[in-house]
């Protein structure tokens, strides 16, 4: 699932719901960098972790 994320897609990680909404800022070779609206920017392992899209949410 997470091969398909592309820059700009809105996404929220499920083992981290208190991170809130983050948006992907590049996926390259299983590297998943998201800046997250409570966190701030972080790199995610595809392997170790499924990002879940929200299609429905406003940006950040």
């Amino acid at each position: 699932m997470n091969a398909v994320l592309e820059p700009g897609t809105l996404v929220r990680n499920p083992a981290a719901p208190d991170w809130g909404l983050g948006q992907v800022q590049s996926n390259i070779d299983g590297r998943i960098t998201v800046n997250f609206e409570h966190v701030g920017k972080v790199v995610i392992e595809s392997r170790h972790v499924t990002l879940v899209p929200d299609y429905g949410a406003a940006p950040p």
